[in-house]
């Protein structure tokens, strides 16, 4: 079924003697991130043009799925050690799943 995945696009600017730090800490979180149930994605990607920037997709089976993620521990230990890494205030916005339909996740 289409429109009943929340997917959320995080951007990231990162200071650039601090990109190796938030590499770290970002694949820690994803890793942990993808074992939590309802968790469908959670992607770490880097801008080849810029490798300060970075967006994560996180993809859940529901908006109380991905509210739940904001209550972990890694998340909380993630969002403690990358805030004074970044450049500016990260950004998100929310989408729902179009094609593939959620079979297709």
């Amino acid at each position: 079924m289409a429109n009943s995945l929340h997917i959320a696009l995080v951007n990231v600017h990162v200071q650039p003697d601090k990109i190796e730090d938030f590499r770290q800490a970002s694949l820690l979180n994803a890793s942990e991130s993808r074992k939590e149930p309802g968790v469908v994605r959670f992607d770490v990607i880097q801008e080849s043009e810029d490798p300060t920037r970075f967006v994560l997709i996180e993809v859940c089976r529901s908006v109380a799925r991905a509210a739940a993620h904001r209550g972990t521990a890694h998340y909380l230990r993630w969002r403690d050690a990358v805030n004074p890494l970044m450049a500016e205030t990260r950004t998100n916005k929310k989408y729902v799943n179009v094609s593939p339909d959620d079979a297709g996740w």
